[in-house]
């Protein structure tokens, strides 16, 4: 029988059990501080870490950073799916719009380059490394109906949680609800455009690899670790996504990326002129 001490009906007992968890959980909790994760990526300085978590599969995230931060997504097992959505912190109303973001720079599939786009044309972050090369920015996050017919569960708390709930979640915390959740992007499985325009499965991704944004403006950061909606498997199965980000600059007129192509360096000096005129170029 259970001791009244270490029972949770009481006060005490459920105090001592949540003290006992302390450590224990491992992909679920970010590093506080940051600074003093262990696994930090070479080049990078501990003391600029201002994010550090691992998120298991059926989880998520969210975080607030500042214009400049990178932000280093890692699929360490090799079947992570990170569901990525983006806001800009100072008025949430302007986020991620995936429509602009494949339309302006003429290109579907994502790589080292790509900006992430609003729909005020204003670049939100951009790709700046990609070891993945394998992401998805047609088919967004998978739903609750959709994970109740094929695992018998879509509940944010159930055994196979679905994104768009996760994300509901994540929302929440910054003061937003279901209306502000769009259509996003995933990253470590993607799609393809068949011939006859269907959509195929691409993926896994090797485990280790990585895809690092840049922050061109304050960004409300929300992040599910789910299985892909176009995973064909039988099973929910998704593994360990790691999440980083550190302070540094944003992109200036003198890196190439800004001018690679026209659309793009009117996207940057959009992008420029909102946060000039803020103070915070």
């Amino acid at each position: 029988m259970t001791s009244a001490a270490t029972s949770t009906a009481t006060t005490e007992g459920a105090r001592a059990h949540a003290r006992s968890q302390a450590g224990t959980v491992v992909d679920a909790m970010p590093v506080l501080p940051a600074r003093s994760y262990e696994k930090v990526p070479a080049g990078v300085d501990p003391e600029l870490l201002i994010w550090a978590e691992t998120v298991a599969g059926g989880g998520y995230t969210s975080k607030v950073i500042s214009r400049g931060s990178t932000i280093r997504l890692t699929d360490r097992g090799g079947d992570a799916c990170a569901h990525l959505l983006l806001y800009n912190a100072d008025q949430p109303w302007e986020r991620l719009n995936m429509a602009d973001t494949v339309k302006v720079p003429w290109q579907a599939y994502l790589g080292v380059g790509h900006p992430l786009l609003s729909d005020q044309a204003r670049v939100l972050a951009s790709i700046v490394q990609d070891t993945s090369g394998t992401h998805d920015a047609l088919c967004g996050t998978s739903s609750r109906a959709r994970n109740e017919q094929r695992y018998g569960d879509g509940s944010a708390h159930g055994r196979s949680p679905a994104g768009r709930e996760l994300l509901l979640l994540a929302a929440a915390k910054h003061s937003l609800g279901p209306r502000d959740i769009p259509p996003g992007v995933s990253f470590f499985k993607g799609s393809r455009v068949a011939p006859d325009g269907a959509l195929e499965p691409t993926g896994p991704a090797v485990p280790g690899a990585f895809v690092e944004l840049r922050a061109e403006l304050p960004l409300v950061v929300l992040i599910a670790n789910v299985p892909h909606p176009l995973d064909p498997r039988e099973d929910y199965q998704c593994t360990t996504l790691e999440v980083l980000a550190w302070r540094g600059e944003p992109t200036r007129p003198e890196d190439p990326l800004w001018s690679s192509t026209p659309e793009l360096e009117r996207a940057f000096l959009n992008t420029y002129d909102y946060a000039d005129a803020r103070g915070l170029a």
